[in-house]
């Protein structure tokens, strides 16, 4: 090999520092702006950024003339491509890093620079984009890290541990990652019905047909139609507050329909890539518009705080490009990636960008179903979605805290559910508030007095850990000690009881030590229900409708995304209450479209029971008929209200459910109704 010249090794670095220099040009405005308009498919080249022929740099003239130089067989292989990078690895690396550096501080007595690298250890594995529960790796240095940390500090290290180990918010898959995915084509028919309705469009988005976009309204009308549908009702809930702030920051109001396509205006939607919220975030990009996140919240999953960073940054990228549909573009891919392609072609152009094929494909794909989805929501006439039923805006009050607070004894004390309280506040990711700081609590409309009236008879330092129950008949101090893992002693003195007697439908505190909650687990029946798939189901509605959560489903029939595009069939288990002989928990690792036994299946050809809570089935019995109903409990129901319902006792359906005592939406529980 020839031996390198002093002078090319200072054009080599000499070209470094230009590269450099390049990179970081990306951030900064094209020299051109240059909207497409409407109608056209191809832009003149931009005068100030037209294609110029290349000129090498002094290392390329170099290595030019040195190849010309070489015979054939002396030219120097190229060099090999340095390896992918490994984003697990290094996560894992850092986090250890910072784990022994904490084990080395406490062994020479530095408590809290210990306390503080634990911290970071752990914090680095929780805040990043990737989803710990998603890799092995992962999980195993994640359970490591807290089982050595526990027995330095079995209290843990300023709360963390005990909120490490809390339950986190499901996240959904976002719609975006499945539909951008796709190539899908329209016949000459659809497209020409398409572009006679886009005549006829009114938006403040320029919108334009090409096949592309007649292709993803093909698609939305076809077997994306039922994810289009159920984004189409969701808008509704966010449909006023978005366009107001849009409107507010000067940028088209039709972007709304970029969310849309982005996530299903699902807050807790979550891409491949670990973008986050109905916005779709990724974790840098949304810190630089104000959006923070701790192992508590993420300000990304906000609906009201995504709309106005989205609608700040969508304003910044017009700015930065002067046409809608590079702004859009750049949204997706970040602006480095559209400018880069802007001064390669000289086009500020994104379908002179598309067709010269210098874009990501996922980009190529995402203005296009950008302009499908706006199209169609703009009428809904023309593709039959006049039927749809818009959500309402959610009514809620808000109480601003700064005590950490369990969700469970929220919904105790205003008489809601868990669940409904996660969708009220979004930006949660556990089931607790924050540790530290103030957080505006969302509590169902009208309940404000009552939750701060009941909240104030709990000790602030053990509002992570008391509970409130409400008695029902059959109840003991005896049971409810053995139920909530205290004593009838504790019991009797917080609620400064004189005896033993137990009034009905009383609400009583239960002091709970921090730590002896007891677990709650989902119990399925052993019998496999077969479902038959409609046209419009998707993943979220068949799991929604059965009362079992979207991700169970996926692992049971070996699904990804929400499409069930080309299934026939579904295989689930449904829910039950806990302690039944009949039931058992079916494994969320093996996928039930192989099982292993052969159990008993039922059918279930026709809608599953989500427009109505229960299946009645008649028997006969020698002094009467009765009516065994099967009723799926909905969201704020008790044993109490469900017994009233029916006209029977809450004894009766704990005898009948197997001394059930806590119920949660979702279960099936069994009624006997006499006729």
């Amino acid at each position: 090999m020839r031996p390198v010249s002093p002078y090319f090794r200072t054009a080599l670095l000499a070209f470094g520092i230009l590269s450099v220099c390049g990179c970081q040009s990306g951030h900064h405005p094209v020299a051109a702006k240059t909207p497409a308009p409407p109608a056209a498919t191809k832009q003149s080249p931009a005068p100030a950024l037209a294609a110029q022929p290349a000129q090498p740099t002094s290392e390329g003239a170099q290595q030019a003339s040195s190849a010309q130089e070489l015979p054939a067989a002396e030219k120097p292989a190229p060099p090999p491509a340095p390896p992918a990078p490994d984003a697990v690895g290094n996560l894992i690396a850092s986090s250890e890093q910072q784990y022994q550096e904490g084990l080395t501080n406490y062994h020479a007595g530095k408590v809290e620079e210990a306390k503080q690298n634990f911290d970071h250890a752990l914090n680095s594995l929780l805040d990043s984009n990737l989803d710990i529960r998603s890799d092995d790796r992962l999980q195993k240095e994640f359970d490591r890290i807290v089982q050595g940390v526990n027995e330095i500090y079995p209290g843990g290290t300023s709360g963390e541990i005990e909120a490490a180990q809390e339950p986190q918010q499901k996240s959904e898959p976002a719609p975006i990652d499945e539909t951008n995915g796709l190539a899908p084509t329209a016949d000459a028919s659809t497209k020409a019905k398409a572009e006679a309705q886009l005549r006829a469009t009114h938006s403040d988005l320029p919108l334009m047909m090409t096949d592309q976009v007649a292709g993803y309204i093909a698609y939305f009308s076809g077997y994306g139609r039922g994810v289009f549908v159920r984004a189409l009702a969701r808008s509704g809930r966010y449909h006023d507050m978005m366009v107001a702030e849009l409107k507010k920051q000067g940028v088209p109001q039709d972007l709304l329909y970029l969310a849309q396509a982005e996530s299903g205006f699902l807050p807790h939607a979550v891409s491949r890539q670990g973008a986050r919220g109905i916005w779709q975030f990724m974790s840098d990009r949304g810190r630089g518009y104000g959006l923070h996140h701790s192992m508590y919240v993420d300000d990304r999953q906000d609906p009201e705080k995504s709309t106005h960073a989205a609608a700040r940054h969508l304003k910044d990228l017009y700015d930065q490009f002067g046409d809608w549909y590079l702004a859009m573009a750049a949204y997706n891919s970040g602006p480095g990636t559209v400018q880069a392609a802007v001064k390669r072609t000289g086009y500020a152009d994104f379908w002179e960008l598309y067709n010269r094929n210098v874009l990501p494909k996922e980009t190529k794909n995402y203005v296009p179903i950008i302009l499908a989805v706006t199209i169609m929501a703009k009428n809904p006439s023309q593709y039959g979605l006049d039927d749809v039923v818009m959500e309402k805006p959610e009514a809620s009050d808000t109480v601003t805290i700064s005590y950490p607070v369990d969700l469970r004894l929220v919904a105790e004390t205003v008489n809601s559910t868990v669940s409904d309280l996660q969708d009220l506040n979004p930006s949660l990711l556990r089931l607790t508030t924050p540790r530290d700081g103030k957080f505006d609590l969302h509590l169902p409309a009208g309940t404000k007095d009552q939750y701060e009236t009941a909240i104030a008879a709990i000790p602030p330092d053990m509002r992570l850990w008391w509970r409130y129950h409400t008695v029902h008949q059959g109840d003991t101090l005896a049971s409810l000690a053995h139920t909530y893992h205290t004593t009838a002693k504790q019991i009797s003195e917080a609620n400064h009881l004189d005896g033993t007697a137990l009034d009905t439908d009383a609400r009583l505190i239960i002091p709970v030590a921090p730590g002896k909650h007891p677990t709650e687990t989902v119990t399925y029946a052993r019998r496999i229900t077969r479902y038959k798939v409609h046209r419009g189901d998707t993943v979220e509605s068949v799991a929604e409708n059965f009362g079992i959560s979207a991700q169970q489903l996926r692992r049971w029939n070996g699904l990804h995304g929400s499409s069930l595009g080309g299934r026939h069939l579904l295989l689930l288990h449904l829910p039950v209450s806990p302690g039944t002989h009949e039931a058992e928990v079916a494994s969320s690792r093996s996928k039930t479209k192989h099982p292993t036994t052969t159990p008993k299946t039922e059918t279930a050809s026709t809608k599953p029971p989500a427009t109505k809570s229960s299946e009645v089935e008649h028997l006969k019995t020698d002094k009467s008929e009765v009516a065994v109903v099967h009723h799926k409990v909905k969201s704020g129901e008790t044993l109490y209200s469900i017994a009233n319902l029916y006209q029977t006792t809450v004894a009766a359906l704990k005898r009948d459910n197997r001394n059930v005592a806590v119920i949660r939406p979702g279960m099936i529980l069994t009624v006997q109704v006499a006729r």
